[in-house]
């Protein structure tokens, strides 16, 4: 599994609320059970509860959805589902916000 990759969500209960979960994790730890993911929601929807630096808003095929990084988890590999989209060209802006997320600046 590759850093910055977006899989869709297959959870039903919360796909709507977040289409795809953004695997964070380093490609070091391919090795592991687990991997680090950021859910992605529709920009539209957490516009008023989103702060610029620690939810950066990705293009994605046209759409944009927050990276909701406060809100990142732990899951089983397994329970990602179909690969959707690379978005390694995001990557200082998601470094960033999980470096706000964990040292506030």
């Amino acid at each position: 599994m590759a850093q910055f990759v977006a899989y869709q969500n297959p959870n039903p209960t919360s796909r709507k609320q977040f289409p795809y979960l953004l695997d964070i994790q380093s490609n070091l730890l391919d090795d592991l059970r687990t991997t680090i993911v950021v859910p992605l929601s529709p920009s539209e929807s957490v516009a008023n509860i989103t702060i610029s630096k620690l939810n950066p808003v990705l293009d994605i095929s046209g759409n944009r959805y927050t990276a909701m990084v406060q809100d990142m988890a732990g899951i089983d590999r397994n329970q990602l589902g179909r690969e959707f989209c690379d978005l390694t060209h995001y990557r200082s802006e998601i470094i960033a916000a999980v470096d706000f997320v964990l040292s506030g600046i």
